[in-house]
């Protein structure tokens, strides 16, 4: 029980780190802020409210067009992350397996940020090549993991005792 709880944590925390990376060393677009002024509820806004809540508007629409590149480049450097973790946890996999299987609870916790960031960058044809290397990358360590390692690989052949 354990090592399970050691392996789910030491994905988690790898998924993390690659998060809070990015966040440390390419921090986004910075958000406006909403004009204090414009906080008196219920009352009819002045003409100078009215130009600072058109100017905040306008920050507001620049600022998710920034957004959209940025998750996307986001979207990218988690998905090579996730790639990296992948593989070195194929590589690990028979010398030191508890660690392995973290690193590929990391990996693929990584990939989930990823294709997240992706479909925040509102890019569709990105986001379909993002799940298309997620989808292709979880059938593979699927068939690698779980069925190669069985020895399934090859097919039995069938005797005609007849």
């Amino acid at each position: 029980m354990l090592k399970l709880i050691y392996t789910f944590f030491l994905g988690i925390l790898l998924a993390i780190f690659v998060g809070v990376g990015i966040s440390a060393f390419y921090p986004g677009p910075a958000s406006p802020t909403y004009p204090v002024e414009l906080n008196n509820t219920g009352k009819e806004l002045t003409e100078e409210q009215m130009a600072q809540q058109r100017d905040y508007d306008v920050a507001v629409k620049q600022y998710d067009l920034d957004m959209q590149p940025y998750n996307r480049n986001v979207s990218i450097v988690t998905l090579i992350a996730a790639i990296v973790f992948l593989v070195t946890s194929l590589i690990y996999e028979k010398k030191i397996k508890i660690i392995a299987d973290g690193i590929m609870l990391g990996g693929l916790f990584t990939l989930l940020y990823s294709i997240g960031r992706g479909f925040a960058s509102q890019d569709n044809k990105y986001v379909f090549v993002v799940v298309s290397v997620g989808l292709a990358l979880v059938i593979y360590l699927g068939y690698h993991r779980f069925v190669a390692e069985r020895g399934e690989t090859k097919a039995k052949p069938v005797r005609n005792n007849t």
